[in-house]
């Protein structure tokens, strides 16, 4: 498979950080008992590493991962978008649960705990080294926030990809297996106010 250059400052940074703000972020309407709340998922963070580096990211406070991608070989770089959450205009809590161990890159499969997503990712060395991921669960005015779950996406190839969550929607799992040539696939959740 070809492989594209990189710029020469690209390729000498193991790591950086970049904050955006969305120009229109997406919304959507979710009821609770008498009320309809506007929930907003707003992009914020862009974080690029290199996974064979022993990369560590970790979503900046309050914010939730919401897509990721990938080129080239455990070489490569990857980067991770990270969110914030609103629901009428007042940002979602997010509570960090812990990180979670799956073993070997090369047949993983993490989900996150009913009503939890994924904040952080961490990974060394190539198919063969551990991937871990942090959970979390999300709170608004006092009350744990429940995420309904999408199915899982179609598979695409590891060495060439990116994947980003749909409106309104957050990361809630990821599996993978084989090498860079083989297939990783993410799930997504809605966050949805009781």
């Amino acid at each position: 498979m070809p492989t594209k250059a990189l710029p020469a400052a690209m390729a000498a940074a193991a790591f950086s950080v970049l904050t955006l703000a969305a120009a229109t972020p997406a919304t959507a309407a979710t009821s609770s008992a008498a009320a309809v709340h506007t929930v907003r998922v707003q992009l914020h963070t862009v974080t690029t590493v290199k996974e064979s580096a022993g990369a560590i990211v970790s979503c900046p406070d309050n914010q939730v991962m919401t897509g990721r991608s990938h080129t080239g070989d455990e070489n490569g770089y990857t980067k991770y978008s990270c969110s914030q959450i609103f629901i009428d205009d007042e940002q979602v809590t997010v509570e960090r649960r812990g990180w979670v161990g799956v073993g070997r890159e090369s047949s993983s499969l993490f989900e996150a705990p009913e009503n939890q997503v994924i904040v952080g990712r961490r990974h060394s060395g190539n198919e063969n080294g551990y991937t871990y991921y942090e959970q979390a669960a999300l709170w608004w005015q006092g009350r744990q926030l429940r995420v309904v779950l999408s199915p899982w996406g179609s598979d695409v190839r590891e060495s060439n990809h990116s994947v980003s969550a749909s409106p309104y929607h957050v990361m809630t799992g990821r599996v993978h297996y084989g090498d860079e040539n083989g297939y990783t696939a993410y799930r997504f959740g809605s966050v949805t106010v009781d």
